[in-house]
């Protein structure tokens, strides 16, 4: 339980930095979120629970195709956001885009060879 809180405080710390980075420099602010933290602080969890290098081999694969399908919101929501849409709203479109994406990735990687 303790191995938990602290792998939650560490991440929730990392977050917390970037979003109070971003309010006064927003650039630096999302130089910070871009980076693979969370993908970084998960593979070393996940080694630390289970030192598999195939796992981890499978799993870092896994997150690079992953990541492709969710750089569309990033595009999106400013869009919507400079010709008026609440923000709210923008922020569940470009969520929605992301699933949608998601969705397909699952159903056509494998078609192309890749295990996700």
């Amino acid at each position: 339980m303790l191995y938990l809180m602290l792998k939650a405080g560490i991440s929730g710390v990392l977050i917390a930095a970037a979003s109070t980075l971003a309010k006064r420099y927003p650039g630096f602010g999302a130089l910070i979120a871009s980076l693979p933290l969370v993908s970084v602080l998960g593979m070393i969890w996940l080694w630390g629970e289970k030192p598999d290098a195939e796992n981890m081999a499978a799993h870092a694969g896994a997150t690079f195709w992953y990541v492709l399908p969710s750089l569309p919101m990033f595009l999106l929501i400013p869009a919507l956001l400079r010709h008026g849409l609440n923000f709210w709203l923008a922020l569940a479109l470009g969520c929605a885009l992301t699933v949608a994406l998601y969705t397909l990735m699952t159903w056509i990687g494998p078609r192309f060879g890749l295990s996700l």
